[in-house]
């Protein structure tokens, strides 16, 4: 059959749909995949009312007392994945569903809803993620309308190493409850184990859509098809890269006596490659790439030691008998700790200081212990009797790690780069590491590496070529906008590249020097500005030269410039307070109004996060 034979009805003007017939015959598959992307990157900036289509192709028309409305808001993809699995459920039920992102749900049909679940992961310290920023504020805000024949369910994911686990859907529930809407089920708080509260979750939401919707006669056709390539590698299934080079690329003084030399440093970057050949793995810039890591074995012998167990000892958990210490270093976290773990070890361990923190009015004091413990300062602070069932059965599952890519597949081809800042530091008299970042760091050329890719779709260089784009990656953060800066010179784009980067010192942090020293030269990149914070007296960071440079920023952005962030939470926070007071001073706005416009930003797709 040939791919102009399959084309649905549409929308299109006739004219137009005989061209896309005749564009898209004789295809093969790889080309068809790539035409959907780019369509999808066009689309981004004009968001459809809604992602449901009933057969034949038009717009869905259902009454909204007759479906449920499924919006999701996701940072990293476990929501959307979460969302997508439960849509997939219901229309396989025979109900009618539409599943929308919440940056494309309209506001103002949620006072006609009737039937609304939402599945939503938080941030840091208790933020929303990106695509749901506007929707969360608005449900949040005075315009938000009563609610009294709304029946809703809300599904939380999290990290319960973070103070404010699920926060975001814990507020969101209780607003909607707060509106007169029926509650029908608690909010799900979904910690890394994700399934072993969403599937219980996500039981109980079918159940009350078919008591709400009524049984379907027959089943209902699918009324969402994605158009992202779903590869066969994923976090439970991971492709084993080879790892091409390895390169540290700070520490290095670039001038004085220690030329040339790596020497005691601030932080290790390194720079690293690995080959996707084989694979069928495709990635974007802005994407992630996931790392299945191994925990280093040092830390592994430490909980041992800490716990008095024998590693040799076997362990049978969920239908898996292994060696103690092989659940510890493959299958287990062990430098994320959660306010779960703490709360058994406060059993096991009947200590009144560990049952006070984690009483609520000690939540700050709880953050201080998720910020520098790790698992074996947990052991050693307080000690308690385990046996090896236990503490397996305690640890949370290992969670993949995911990194910034830092190259466009355009100019590096079957590779990807990453830039990876090896985690050290000294903690309650003892040496930390990171989990990941000393695995990758471990690694010598030709070693295997379990990769997979998680996109990110709102964080893309604009599908229009010709718009300038901002991006604020201090330290590690630059690493997209290495591949935003090789993707826009590969494809010719004509808008201008503005760069700020952040650092310790200029000798030893400025990571890609030379490649951005080259793009200045190439004019691929435009303009760069750099804050070095120890190199003077004053401690000088990225922010301020945001203020410094607020003229000509706000400038851009009102000509149509696309501004990108990455980098920590902390920094993300203090970067977008710098921004409110840019557009506050040069656009002559007040302080809601600034946030109003850098909200309309996020909601037109210019102003995209990538912080963790």
């Amino acid at each position: 059959m040939t791919a102009a034979a399959i084309v649905p009805p549409s929308p299109l003007p006739e004219d137009r749909r005989v061209l896309l017939t005749r564009l898209v015959e004789g295809l093969d598959g790889n080309s068809l995949w790539w035409l959907s992307g780019f369509a999808a990157g066009l689309a981004q900036g004009h968001p459809p009312p809604s992602l449901a289509v009933i057969p034949g192709g038009q717009p869905a028309a259902q009454p909204a007392a007759a479906r449920l409305t499924v919006v999701y808001g996701s940072q990293t993809g476990n929501a959307r994945r979460a969302a997508e699995q439960l849509a997939a459920e219901v229309e396989a039920a025979g109900l009618p569903v539409r599943l929308l992102r919440a940056d494309a749900y309209p506001a103002r049909e949620l006072a006609n809803e009737r039937l609304l679940y939402i599945v939503i992961s938080t941030q840091g310290e208790g933020d929303p993620p990106d695509d749901a920023i506007g929707l969360v504020e608005f449900i949040a805000g005075k315009r938000a309308p009563r609610l009294p024949e709304l029946k809703y369910a809300v599904l939380g994911l999290g990290d319960s190493s973070y103070a404010e686990f699920c926060g975001i859907a814990r507020k969101l529930d209780s607003r909607l409850a707060e509106l007169g809407a029926q509650r029908l089920q608690p909010a799900g708080e979904a910690d890394l184990d994700i399934d072993a509260v969403a599937t219980p979750w996500r039981v109980q939401a079918l159940a009350d859509a078919r008591t709400t919707l009524g049984e379907a006669a027959n089943p209902a056709p699918s009324n969402v098809t994605p158009l992202r390539h779903a590869s066969t590698y994923n976090a439970q299934h991971p492709f084993s890269a080879e790892l091409l080079a390895r390169q540290v690329i700070s520490g290095r003084d670039f001038k004085g006596p220690a030329y040339a030399r790596y020497g005691s440093a601030d932080k290790r970057v390194h720079h690293v490659e690995l080959s996707l050949e084989g694979s069928g793995l495709h990635y974007e810039p802005g994407d992630a790439l996931g790392i299945v890591h191994r925990n280093p074995q040092a830390l592994v012998q430490d909980v041992l030691a800490a716990t008095g167990l024998d590693g040799d000892t076997a362990v049978a958990l969920d239908g898996q008998a292994r060696p103690l210490s092989q659940w510890l270093a493959e299958h287990r976290e062990l430098t994320r700790i959660s306010r779960p773990l703490l709360a058994t070890v406060a059993e096991r361990n009947a200590h009144p200081e560990l049952g006070r923190l984690l009483e609520p009015e000690h939540k700050a004091e709880l953050a201080r212990v998720f910020d520098d413990h790790q698992l074996v300062d947990v052991l050693r602070r307080w000690p308690a009797d385990w046996s090896a069932e236990a503490l397996v059965g305690t640890l949370r599952p290992a969670a993949h790690r995911l990194y910034s890519i830092a190259s466009s597949r355009k100019r590096v081809g079957e590779e990807v780069h990453l830039t990876v800042d090896e985690l050290r530091y000294d903690a309650h008299g003892a040496a930390h590491v990171g989990a990941a970042s000393s695995f990758l760091a471990a690694l010598e050329e030709g070693a295997q590496v379990p990769v997979f890719v998680e996109a990110n779709e709102r964080f893309r260089v604009p599908a229009d070529g010709s718009r300038d784009i901002i991006m604020i990656g201090p330290g590690t953060g630059v690493a997209p906008f290495r591949a935003f800066v090789q993707e826009r010179a590969e494809v010719g784009a004509g808008g201008r590249n503005w760069l700020f980067f952040g650092a310790r010192h200029f000798n030893t942090d400025f990571l890609y020097q030379t490649e951005w020293q080259d793009a200045l030269r190439r004019k691929e990149l435009h303009r760069l500005d750099l804050a070095f914070s120890r190199d003077q007296a004053d401690k000088v960071y990225v922010q301020q030269r945001l203020r410094t440079r607020g003229r000509d920023l706000y400038d851009w952005l009102q000509n149509g410039a696309h501004l990108y962030v990455c980098g920590a939470i902390g920094m993300g926070k203090d970067v977008h307070a710098a921004l409110l007071d840019v557009v506050r001073e040069h656009g002559g706005l007040d302080e809601d109004g600034a946030r109003e416009y850098l909200t309309q930003l996020h909601t037109e797709g210019r102003y995209g996060r990538d912080v963790y």
